[in-house]
């Protein structure tokens, strides 16, 4: 009887189904409220982007440079030992100018004159705050709601919650690209994984050298009606060793193998970009037709929520200025800018921005002081958790305006701060779901992304 069930649901058929269990191949589709995004596409830049030297502009720093950052204001429990054996901790200011854009004067660095241009669209959360002050349990802390290893995904709970609106691609994407300026830390693919989700929630991983997915073409002398045959074979069998085990994953393995088949033919289309018109590809930068490249991802970006993909995230490595961040942080900004604006305006002109939501940020921010002495014209910066800069734009969020506020220092959250928690619960609340209710039962509890946190931001929405 379990096997007819499983079989079934692999039909899409639920025989007494729990309101937000799923079957091997069907997502739980939640709706708890109306959606105002329907996909999301999540630009993460790995390694720490600097805030003040990028979205929260602090004039009055240029007036204390050389000084030491008050205890009072920076107390030395709160540095990593990277920086914290130093003689002192002398502010440095930004290097990059600020300027006004828009309507709403949003203040935007020199380093990103594009994205500039759209900053009307684009709400910039200066409050935010994480709990972890190291690289890894940081990214693992953005991705999953938990400083630990094993949890599952956003993207993964995305897919599980809502699905995918097209058969023959993933749910959800995972692309990552190299920074032009120091490479940082590896990016491990459990930060796209399923966790304790059923195993087809994970990500699938677009390489970014090489095939961007692994033996997408048949080899010589095998043909598709071969292939075809071959996976019929094996899911018989799979299906016998179920009858023997009763194991949930085989089916969910059946699911995998049907969905790499399907990707043999949806994958070099989505990838050939013979049907952009010269004036989009231009838009997006000289490395867009590099695959592997930021540019090229974020137009892959567009193409994959397009044909129904519900979760795309691009992973931009290269961050992590500990030393030289002028020289650094304007490598990462020109690999980002124009392909990021270009992005934004893409979509906007489609009709596809107003219910995708687009998120930009990395695992947290910098120090306002100068790790190691700062030299004539540059400057290092170390992790920074108590306050960080994201943005996100469409999906329902009020474009144009500035959220929260930080010290002089840029480096206590004054007003409004908001926490990663809170930031997922605002995710979720956009795609139609109460985080509070979005629960799946693992080892005796019910797991939730948000854990036991998290609020929504309500006065970010539009």
């Amino acid at each position: 009887m379990l096997g007819s069930l499983a079989l079934a649901g692999l039909s899409g058929v639920k025989f007494g189904q729990a309101a937000e269990q799923p079957d091997a191949q069907n997502p739980v589709s939640v709706s708890h409220h109306p959606a105002r995004a329907k996909r999301i596409i999540y630009l993460f830049q790995s390694g720490g982007p600097a805030q003040m030297d990028l979205w929260d502009y602090k004039p009055l720093l240029s007036k204390r440079a050389g000084q030491d950052v008050p205890k009072s204001v920076y107390p030395d429990d709160r540095k990593t030992t990277m920086s914290s054996a130093q003689a002192s901790f002398p502010v440095a200011p930004s290097k990059f100018k600020f300027a006004q854009h828009g309507k709403s004067g949003t203040w935007v660095s020199e380093v990103m004159p594009h994205i500039a241009r759209h900053v009307d669209d684009l709400c910039v959360i200066k409050s935010l705050h994480t709990d972890a002050i190291n690289h890894d349990p940081a990214i693992t802390f953005q991705q999953t709601g938990s400083v630990l290893p094993g949890r599952p995904s956003l993207g993964a709970w995305t897919s599980y919650g809502l699905g995918s609106d097209n058969a023959e691609l993933p749910t959800f994407v995972a692309m990552s690209s190299k920074g032009s300026a120091k490479q940082g830390q590896p990016l491990y693919d459990r930060l796209w994984g399923s966790g304790f989700l059923p195993a087809q929630h994970q990500g699938v991983k677009f390489r970014n050298n090489g095939q961007p997915v692994l033996d997408i073409e048949n080899p010589t002398g095998f043909s598709q009606k071969l292939r075809r045959q071959m996976l019929d074979q094996l899911s018989a069998m799979n299906r016998l060793r179920h009858a023997e085990t009763e194991h949930a994953e085989i089916f969910e393995r059946i699911a995998q193998y049907e969905l790499a088949y399907r990707l043999q033919s949806s994958v070099p289309e989505l990838l050939n970009l013979g049907d952009e018109t010269a004036s989009t590809l231009e838009s997006y930068g000289p490395d867009v037709r590099k695959p592997g490249k930021y540019a090229f991802n974020c137009l892959i970006a567009r193409r994959l929520i397009e044909r129904g993909v519900r979760f795309v995230q691009l992973f931009h490595q290269g961050w992590d200025s500990h030393n030289n961040l002028p020289d650094q942080v304007t490598k990462q900004a020109r690999d980002t800018d124009q392909p990021t604006a270009a992005l934004l305006a893409d979509l906007k002109s489609r009709g596809l921005l107003e219910d995708t939501l687009v998120i930009w940020g990395g695992e947290f921010g910098r120090t306002v002081y100068s790790q190691g002495k700062p030299k004539p014209g540059t400057y290092g910066r170390d992790h920074h958790p108590s306050c960080f800069s994201m943005w996100m734009a469409g999906g329902g969020i009020r474009g144009g305006m500035s959220y929260g506020q930080t010290d002089d220092y840029s480096v206590n959250v004054v007003d409004k701060p908001v926490s990663v928690h809170d930031l997922h619960a605002t995710i979720l609340h956009q795609l139609g779901i109460d985080h509070e209710r979005f629960t799946f039962p693992f080892q005796g509890r019910d797991f939730r992304l948000t854990d036991v946190h998290g609020r929504v931001v309500s006065d970010i929405l539009a």
